[in-house]
């Protein structure tokens, strides 16, 4: 029952958040405002980072939080799983040139967050508490004058909150956890659920206070370690960097386990990590920055330029050359198989047949079809008797051994199992163990293993994930906070963070598959009207930043930013 409701999510997501004119709506946002503004991620980056430093603050700016916590608690909610496990799922498909797509993606991703977050910020208001809530759904009901369409977006950011920042966060940490420490689940999720209270009981303030010091003290340790893997394996880095820029005009060519990846496949795997892995267009990272301490909203939002380029530029970047400079990223490794990555073709394929590995790299990327196995598979002491090809993480399986558990333990599978149209009618006690690609995060941990580290290395990956996705569970509980405030008041905060608190730990032990895909839908269904909103208020935007400038060159005079690229460059 739960595989059929989460096909049919799936499905529903394969034509609002997985489809291809969702991305080019959210990409070419971007392209549009990046042109229509005159390329401000690049004219206003000196500048954002002086507002930053607090150079222009002033003692009478209203707001709960400095511009560098209200970044902080912004990046916290980017920064996470996506930085880790995206990239490297996005190197799996795409290959190489998937980094590319997503660097693209966040430059433009740039200008979607500085609109967004000027428009929220401009209509933010204080509530009952005295603390300043803002979002798109504010400049829905106070400009637009849609207050259905603020509501709806209000409910799926509160949707979004669990589907992308409680549960599946913490799902990944206990994992994580288990498997490089060996800590039961359910005691990673109490210690977590309980400090994940203390923090969000708090409010904004401790949020804030957290996130300032979690956010630089993550980055600096993962960022660290990417630098030990890459240095490590220096003779790779030109030929890596080198394959990124290549593989965008000819496509990933077949290289070890990995089968290849056409343009296209690339540009739409790239573009959609990086698009999930910033937020720009969500609306979410407004909630965050409408809290800062400013009296123009144009300098928060402007301050909001360096939270893509520090996401995806910056720590996406170095995640993909860590995969691409020590290889793993086309190298089979063994792993326990997950079902939902396997599927198995009726006849013999053979790996190192030209021929069989075009028709089954144009299998996966849907161009071809070929005939699955559908039957009972019989299985002899763990191996398999039948004439079939089994397939993991897009790549043939190597070293296959079928196990089953015991009250003795595990030993070797005797027995039948049965398969419809190449997918395994799944049962608990049976495990498939043996060698193939990877990707998401354990990828990343094989990858970081390869420095001066060694096995030590997987650590700095375990512990990077349990701070980005502790880190997001954290400012996503803000930015539920602030929806329920809006939708039912202050009064209602406190049973939301409750809520948020407990299936935080129930979370930590379910399988939570069917969130993700849930999560997708909320996250394209934030997204669209958030779109319509600032593309609706373009004309207004470009007023607000000459009314900002008028201003400040009256406070500040000769320190505006040049327009001409001359200068900029200078």
């Amino acid at each position: 029952m739960i595989q059929s409701l989460n096909n049919f999510l799936a499905t529903i997501d394969s034509y609002i958040g997985g489809s291809m004119w969702f991305v080019f709506a959210l990409l070419g946002t971007g392209l549009f405002f990046t042109i229509y503004l005159g390329f401000p991620q690049i004219k206003y980056f000196g500048h954002a980072l002086k507002i930053l430093s607090g150079k222009y603050d002033k003692d009478t700016d209203e707001g709960d939080t400095s511009h560098f916590q209200a970044l902080s608690t912004a990046l916290s909610g980017t920064v996470g799983t996506g930085n880790i496990a995206g990239v490297a799922l996005a190197v799996h498909l795409g290959g190489p040139a998937a980094i590319f797509w997503m660097v693209v993606t966040a430059f433009f991703g740039m200008t979607t967050k500085f609109v967004e977050v000027t428009l929220s910020h401009k209509y933010r208001e204080k509530t009952a508490d005295g603390t300043m809530a803002g979002g798109p759904m504010y400049f829905m009901k106070n400009r637009l004058k849609m207050p259905k369409l603020a509501a709806a977006f209000a409910i799926f950011t509160v949707i979004s909150s669990f589907g992308t920042g409680s549960l599946p966060q913490i799902n990944s940490i206990s994992n994580a956890m288990f498997s490089t420490f060996s800590i039961p689940h359910w005691i990673t999720g109490a210690v977590l659920a309980v400090l994940l209270a203390g923090v969000i009981i708090g409010g904004i303030k401790r949020i804030a206070a957290v996130t300032s010091r979690l956010v630089p003290a993550m980055a600096l340790i993962y960022l660290a370690g990417a630098l030990l893997v890459i240095i490590y394996n220096y003779e790779n880095i030109l030929p890596s960097l080198s394959a990124v820029f290549q593989d965008v005009f000819t496509g990933s060519a077949a290289s070890g386990g990995f089968l290849g990846a056409a343009i296209s496949f690339a540009f739409t795997k790239g573009v959609g990590r990086g698009l999930f892995s910033n937020e720009a267009g969500q609306g979410s990272a407004p909630i965050a920055h409408a809290s800062a301490k400013a009296h123009e909203p144009v300098s928060e939002g402007m301050v909001a330029i360096l939270e893509p380029f520090i996401d995806t530029i910056v720590i996406c970047s170095l995640t993909g050359l860590v995969l691409l400079s020590s290889g793993v990223w086309k190298e089979k490794h063994e792993n326990v198989f997950q079902n939902s990555d396997m599927v198995v073709l009726k006849d013999h394929f053979n790996e190192n047949n030209q021929a069989d590995r075009t028709a089954v790299a144009k299998y996966f990327s849907g161009d071809k079809s070929l005939p699955t196995f559908s039957g009972e598979m019989q299985v002899v002491d763990g191996q398999i008797q039948n004439n079939v090809t089994v397939f993991h993480n897009r790549s043939w399986a190597e070293d296959i051994q079928i196990f089953t558990k015991t009250e003795k333990g595990t030993m070797p599978y005797n027995g039948s199992l049965r398969f419809t149209k190449g997918k395994w009618d799944s049962q608990a006690s049976i495990i498939f163990k043996g060698k193939s690609l990877l990707h998401s995060s354990p990828l990343t941990a094989i990858a970081f293993t390869k420095s001066f580290l060694g096995e030590k290395g997987k650590y700095i990956v375990t512990i990077g994930l349990l701070l980005f996705a502790f880190s997001t569970a954290i400012s996503w509980s803000y930015y539920g906070d602030r929806a329920m405030t809006f939708l039912f008041g202050s009064r209602s905060v406190i049973w939301f963070r409750v809520v948020y608190v407990v299936s935080f730990f129930i979370a930590s032990f379910t399988d939570t598959t069917i969130i993700w895909t849930f999560s997708g839908i909320a996250i394209a269904l934030m997204t669209l009207p958030n779109l319509f909103g600032i593309l609706t208020l373009h004309k207004e935007m470009k007023t607000t930043i000459n009314d900002y400038w008028n201003d400040f060159d009256n406070e500040f005079p000769g320190q505006h930013p040049s327009d001409k690229p001359e200068e900029l460059i200078k």
